[in-house]
């Protein structure tokens, strides 16, 4: 399926793939169920879920090389977009802060997103300055015609992570309903990207010491984030 994708992007497709069969597909039904049976984590969890498919899917759309799944690509993609919105819409944004506990440290987890918005920022411009400074191809493009990964980041995920962190802290209520959004989105993610560099790894291909370091951590910074969120939600009676 991935035959005419570059060694790395294969084995970062693989190793995704691996984390949405086990950990994305659970999650979606997990929360989906939840969600139907009126609980707040679920619709949190569930919008979540939907922004990792999403992402994954538009991603996938748009970067790998064309094969036979390339139709489902969309469907996934297109799919995960609008379920993703109207998941959003089903809660209520005046009431959202209602869910959670006065003893959720909003402000500490708001600086913990602002400084991952910053740290992805430049860990990507990083890469795309030296290429810059020599016109030569960046690290990575390899036989694709552009850094779709790094537009989507650049373009949405730093900002939203960013917007999302200064809501938190001056707990606004959308500031609340983001957090859980960006968070599971980031709790997933990040497992696929753990998964993708171990998959590089053995794949032979070069990972660099700051994305050896920084992705893990900022791993292990979500998952206590997600917790700390989740730990927080309060079911209305």
């Amino acid at each position: 399926m991935y035959k005419h994708d570059s060694v790395s992007a294969a084995a970062q497709a693989i190793a995704q793939d691996g984390v949405t069969l086990v950990l994305g597909v659970p999650l979606l039904v997990v929360s989906l169920v939840m969600s139907f049976k009126g609980r707040v984590r679920g619709r949190l969890l569930l919008a979540g879920a939907l922004g990792y498919f999403t992402y994954t899917y538009a991603s996938y759309s748009f970067l790998s090389m064309y094969n036979h799944l390339f139709l489902i690509y969309v469907m996934l993609f297109s799919a995960s977009l609008f379920a993703f919105i109207l998941t959003l819409l089903s809660l209520e944004r005046e009431k959202v802060e209602r869910y959670f506990k006065h003893s959720l440290p909003a402000t500490s987890i708001g600086v913990f997103l602002l400084f991952t918005a910053f740290m992805i920022m430049m860990l990507w411009l990083g890469r795309l300055a030296s290429s810059l400074r020599q016109g030569t191809a960046p690290v990575g493009l390899e036989h694709y015609s552009t850094l779709v990964i790094q537009a989507l980041d650049l373009a949405i995920v730093v900002p939203l992570t960013a917007i999302t962190g200064v809501l938190l802290i001056r707990r606004r209520p959308y500031g609340y309903l983001l957090a859980s959004v960006v968070i599971v989105k980031a709790a997933a993610l990040l497992t696929s990207i753990t998964a993708m560099i171990i998959g590089m790894l053995r794949a032979g291909v070069s990972v660099s010491t700051v994305e050896l370091v920084a992705f893990p951590a900022f791993h292990l910074g979500v998952i206590v984030c997600l917790y700390l969120v989740l730990s927080n939600v309060q079911e209305p009676g």
